[in-house]
């Protein structure tokens, strides 16, 4: 019997672990099981791993070793900074944005309905992007203590922020910003030296790296308390025994993505690119949502797509595509479960093309060409079918 070919489009979510990152996971979880609290020899040993992972990690974003905290993963990151800021920084105002990830969104609502907490909601333009004038203007209007909120690549339609003249207009207002980078770090050089952000939320398995594990960037002096509460680990911030094979997966998969940087951006810059030339000419009708389809304003990594079906077909696209053996998604997959569809495309959409199908079909170094004609042709017969 044929196997079944397996066409992995849906990096956004997750990506494939490099076989680097696998060999070094297994190396500490087969070497180094002390508890890096604990002061004899064994526990040592694992702290000296941690620490030396924290440098190496710090080093690719020019700042201090202390300004890096291990969770894990960019929601408990964003979860952290958020509900601190408010709780321990006494934050009367959030601004942010309605295309957020819910990791962001759902925790503000909470605050919000808790704490009274005031939220604005930057505007939009057609495509998704920030308007940044609206932004200033909201921050000109409240003397009340104000934390941006601001993703710099959208998961779901890649819009990219210009993450330095908003820490730039935050600075000018004396507001905290913090920014949920999980979709742009391992992709995007940040220097956090050079931009003026108070916050950042980091998770190694959208760069190759394992899941369950990422880091918050905390600005030293930021005065951040912990929201997980036991012992001292992680400049007191984050309590628990830290997953030190994680951390060294995390260390190594940060480490590849940015020795390879230039030329896997190009090689998956090319795969996108291929994308989106063959589907517009094999199928005309179908749209780019956002900005997706500009490459100097959104992510080198994914397109978000909204073909020409009718509602009654669209229902079964993404399981007809499954059988097929493609792998993609109709937005984030944190709300796969949702009935409601996306809250980012709902926000830009008519709500005629909110009827139909809009697919995100994310890349990586590990795709083909050949890949991206079978999923093309795919797409045209169930289409037509």
């Amino acid at each position: 019997m044929a196997i079944m070919r397996k066409i992995y489009f849906d990096n956004a979510a997750t990506t494939q672990v490099r076989k680097e990152v696998v060999d070094k996971v297994a190396e500490i979880l087969s070497t180094e099981f002390g508890n890096p609290s604990s002061t004899h020899s064994v526990g040592r040993s694992s702290k000296s791993i941690l620490e030396n992972c924290r440098k190496e990690i710090a080093a690719h974003f020019k700042v201090t070793a202390a300004e890096i905290i291990f969770t894990s993963g960019g929601t408990e990151a964003d979860n952290l900074i958020i509900n601190s800021c408010v709780r321990d920084l006494k934050v009367e105002r959030i601004i942010t944005s309605k295309i957020e990830h819910h990791a962001v969104l759902h925790t503000i609502q909470d605050l919000s309905s808790e704490l009274n907490i005031q939220v604005d909601y930057v505007q939009l333009d057609q495509n998704g992007m920030i308007i940044y004038d609206h932004l200033e203007n909201l921050l000109k209007i409240s003397p009340s203590k104000t934390l941006v909120s601001l993703m710099h690549v959208n998961n779901e339609i890649g819009n990219i922020l210009n993450i330095n003249k908003v820490a730039t207009i935050c600075k000018d207002y004396n507001a905290l910003f913090h920014s949920d980078t999980v979709q742009s770090v391992g992709h995007y050089n940040l220097d956090f030296s050079k931009i003026p952000i108070d916050f950042a939320a980091v998770a190694a398995h959208k760069f190759h790296g394992p899941k369950g594990v990422g880091f918050a960037f905390v600005r030293k002096n930021s005065g951040l308390k912990a929201s997980i509460k036991g012992g001292e680990q992680e400049r007191g911030l984050r309590a628990g025994t830290e997953a030190v094979y994680a951390v060294a997966g995390l260390n190594e998969a940060l480490k590849l993505s940015y020795q390879h940087l230039t030329e896997e951006t190009n090689y998956v810059k090319s795969i996108k690119n291929y994308f989106k030339d063959t589907l517009l000419r094999e199928i005309p009708d179908a749209k780019l949502n956002g900005c997706c389809g500009d490459d100097d304003l959104s992510t080198y990594t994914l397109l978000n797509v909204l073909l020409p079906i009718p509602p009654e077909k669209a229902s079964l696209l993404l399981f007809q595509l499954d059988l097929k053996g493609i792998a993609c998604s109709k937005g984030s997959a944190c709300q796969s479960g949702s009935v409601s569809g996306s809250h980012v495309l709902s926000e830009i959409l008519s709500k005629e093309d909110m009827l139909k199908p809009s697919l995100r079909f994310s890349f990586s170094t590990f795709n083909t060409t050949e890949e991206v004609d079978f999923v093309i042709e795919t797409l045209k017969e169930l289409m037509n079918s």
